[in-house]
C-alpha cells in the first residue's frame, strides 16, 4: 500500500543519539592510571605509616605492648586527654550552636567579623595560640600576678590545657552548622513562631532535629582534634610528666627517651581513636543521607 511505513522502521527514531562530551570520555587506561596513582599516593602517605605504627607497637610482643599502658605516666596522660576532651568538646558544641544560630538566622552588624574570628584558629599556628595564653596567664603575663596572688593556676595546669584545646577546636562545630542552617533557611522557624511557639520550643522541636546529623558530625571532628592536639598544648602544659602531659606529649617524651616500643604502643591508641572516629563519621554521613532520601522520597535504586 502506498505510503505504508515499513515494519522494520516502525517505531524507530532516526534522531542521532546524544554523545557525552569528548573531555568526559577518557580511554580505559587513562582512568585506571589515575585511579592507580591516587591509590598509590594514599597508600604511601596514609595507609603505610599507620600500618608501621602497629608493626612497631607489636614488634616485641603483645606483653610489652600492654605493659606500656600500665605505666603511671601513660595512665595519667590518657586520663588528662579524656578530661580535656570532655570539657572542651561540650563547650565548643554550645558555642558552635549559638554562633551558627546567630549567623544563619539573623542579619546584624559585625556578622562578617564574627565569621572571620571563627576562622581565626585555622589561620593561626597552634604554637602561637599557646604563646598567647602564656602571655596572658603566665607568671609574667598580664594576669599572672593577680592569679598568683589568688593561688589560681592556669598555665602548666589543666585549665591552660583546656583553654588551648578550646581555641584550636572551636571552629569545627560552628563551621559545620553554619552552611547547613543557611541552606535550610528560616521558613520553618517563622511558621512555628506564627503558630505561637516560644523560642526554646522552636529550637528543640524545629531547628535541632534538622541539624542533628551536622551537629554530631562537627562534634566528632572536634573531639578527634581535641584528643590529638599537640602544638598549643605543648606550650601551655610545661611537660610535667605524670601531671600535664596528654597522649601526644607522652608519645614525644617516650620517643625522645628511645623507648620506641612504648612510644609506638601509646601512639597506636591515638590511631585507634582516629579509626573509630572515621567509622563513626561514615555512619553519621550514611544516616544523614538515608534521612535526606526518606524526606525527599528518593528511592535507593538508581537507574
Amino acid at each position: 500500500m502506498a505510503g505504508a511505513v515499513p515494519t522494520a522502521a516502525a517505531g524507530r527514531s532516526f534522531a542521532p543519539k546524544a554523545r557525552p562530551a569528548r573531555h568526559l570520555t577518557e580511554s580505559g587506561w587513562v582512568r585506571w592510571s589515575l585511579i592507580a596513582v591516587a591509590l598509590g599516593f594514599l597508600g604511601l602517605i596514609l595507609v603505610l605509616p599507620l600500618v608501621l605504627v602497629f608493626v612497631e607497637a607489636f614488634g616485641k610482643g603483645i606483653a610489652l605492648y600492654f605493659a606500656a599502658f600500665k605505666d603511671k605516666a601513660a595512665l595519667s596522660a590518657i586520663q588528662l586527654t579524656l578530661y580535656t576532651a570532655a570539657i572542651a568538646v561540650p563547650l565548643n558544641m554550645l558555642f558552635g550552636l549559638a554562633a551558627a544560630w546567630a549567623i544563619a538566622k539573623f542579619r546584624f552588624r559585625g556578622r562578617q567579623l564574627l565569621l572571620t574570628l571563627i576562622d581565626l584558629p585555622f589561620a593561626v599556628s597552634p604554637v602561637i595560640a599557646g604563646l598567647v595564653f602564656v602571655l596572658l596567664f603566665g607568671a609574667r603575663g598580664w594576669f599572672g600576678p593577680w592569679l598568683a596572688e589568688h593561688d589560681i593556676k592556669i598555665i602548666f595546669a589543666l585549665p591552660g590545657i583546656v583553654l588551648a584545646t578550646i581555641f584550636v577546636t572551636f571552629p569545627f562545630v560552628a563551621r559545620e552548622l553554619i552552611p547547613l542552617m543557611e541552606a535550610q533557611g528560616v521558613q520553618e522557624e517563622e511558621a512555628a513562631a506564627t503558630l505561637g511557639a516560644s523560642g526554646w520550643r522552636i529550637f528543640w522541636k524545629v531547628t535541632l532535629p534538622n541539624i542533628k546529623w551536622g551537629l554530631l558530625y562537627g562534634v566528632i571532628l572536634c573531639n578527634a582534634r581535641a584528643m590529638g592536639e599537640f602544638g598549643a598544648v605543648s606550650v601551655v602544659s610545661g611537660h610535667v610528666r605524670g601531671k600535664t602531659n596528654t597522649i601526644p606529649l607522652h608519645v614525644q617524651i617516650l620517643y625522645n627517651e628511645y623507648q620506641f616500643n612504648a612510644a609506638f604502643a601509646v601512639a597506636s591508641l591515638l590511631v585507634l581513636l582516629g579509626i573509630v572516629t572515621l567509622i563513626i563519621k561514615s555512619v553519621v554521613e550514611w544516616k544523614h543521607h538515608q534521612t535526606v532520601r526518606a524526606g525527599t522520597g528518593e528511592s535507593g535504586d538508581r537507574p
